[in-house]
């Protein structure tokens, strides 16, 4: 996996060249140019099965895949909400309080690592699908209740048999899902244009705005390549949502996530640990995904927490330094920003986001019993 990952890590890196090219005024000691770091269009779209992706999206709105058939995959990643729920934490399965915010998908085929505490490749989106269906904070679905109820569609049975040459089944569900999920793409972002050679693809405050994100301001760091993310963890000092320390609800899934890793102590954890209850090494403590920042103007609240509220907010966080931490990050230092400087870096911020997604939820078919002996 670490091999995949380092190669992964170098097709999204651009020389600073490019950075040259488009006017970036890169300080001698910035990070970008120590490094190499630099800006790049979006990844191209990934093949897809046709077939797949039209079963796939429709399984996606189908509240049919969750224990109580009350939800579906788009009631916490709905496109009216930046593939997100619009919320700083999230709700779970029955209502229950989640204690992480649900991130967006655009461009989810491209990234590292899967949920904010990295626990997923990103290479096997089916595993994902699978474990957000059967979890039991989220969609909580046995998979072979889910496939006795798609068996009963006679539209969906002639779907999968499009699709894969069979009948529903758990690892076919996951796997059109998965293929629907390839296609959630950033659509006409300024700053994509602008990277293609539309000059004029930018506002000036937003082209200053970028020019401070590659040097003064120095987010290029953590946030660059065609994914506007190094595709690591982090501690940044994000601090956690006050919810957190007073709902109980949320404390309790907390507490049964932290459980179901194996998290040493976890008894005693009040607080989110980040990618230390993946890897069980303290020097993991408080490090979460550094998020692909395209349609950043579409999913919000920001941070593993949803703490923030808007890019202002997160600009403002990312001015201090951010916050003290175990295992903080040596790259975060006070940037002492102008306000002018932090209005332009948000209309950059502004500049990478796209057309609201045009998706609304397609017609769903109908149970109809199958006839004894075609089950």
């Amino acid at each position: 996996m670490t091999t995949m990952l380092r190669r992964r890590r170098r097709h999204c890196r651009v020389p600073s060249l490019l950075a040259a090219a488009l006017g970036l005024t890169l300080s001698a000691g910035s990070v970008a140019a120590e490094t190499g770091a630099g800006f790049a269009p979006l990844p191209d779209p990934l093949e897809v099965n046709a077939d797949r992706v039209a079963l796939g999206e429709k399984l996606f709105f189908d509240t049919r895949l969750s224990g109580d058939t009350a939800s579906s995959c788009a009631t916490c990643h709905s496109p009216e909400q930046g593939w997100g729920d619009g919320q700083a934490l999230s709700d779970g399965y029955t209502g229950i309080s989640y204690f992480r915010n649900a991130s967006g998908l655009f461009n989810v085929g491209h990234r590292n690592f899967l949920m904010w505490d990295g626990r997923l490749d990103g290479a096997d989106l089916g595993t994902l699908v699978r474990d957000m269906m059967t979890e039991s904070h989220t969609m909580n679905m046995d998979s072979r209740l889910a496939q006795q109820r798609l068996k009963q569609v006679p539209e969906y049975a002639a779907m999968f048999e499009d699709g894969f040459g069979g009948d529903p089944y758990g690892g076919k569900i996951y796997g059109a899902i998965a293929e629907y999920l390839k296609t959630i793409r950033t659509a006409n972002a300024p700053f994509d244009a602008f990277l293609r050679g539309d000059e004029g693809a930018l506002s000036a405050s937003a082209k200053r705005g970028m020019e401070l994100f590659a040097g003064k301001a120095g987010c290029i760091a953590c946030h660059s390549g065609a994914m506007l993310s190094d595709g690591g963890l982090h501690a940044t000092g994000a601090p956690g949502h006050p919810d957190l320390q007073t709902d109980a609800e949320r404390q309790i899934t907390m507490l049964r996530y932290f459980a179901t890793m194996g998290t040493p102590n976890y008894m005693n954890l009040r607080s989110d640990i980040g990618h230390y209850s993946v890897s069980k090494d303290r020097s993991d403590i408080g490090k979460f995904v550094t998020p692909s920042l395209w349609d950043v103007g579409q999913t919000g609240p920001y941070m593993h927490s949803g703490v923030f509220a808007t890019l202002a907010e997160v600009v403002d966080f990312y001015d201090e330094g951010g916050r003290e931490t175990l295992n903080k990050s040596p790259l975060l230092k006070p940037l002492g920003l102008t306000p002018d400087e932090k209005a332009d870096l948000v209309a950059f911020l502004e500049s990478l986001t796209g057309d609201a997604p045009k998706v609304s939820v397609p017609d769903l078919p109908e149970y109809q019993l199958r006839q004894v002996g075609q089950n």
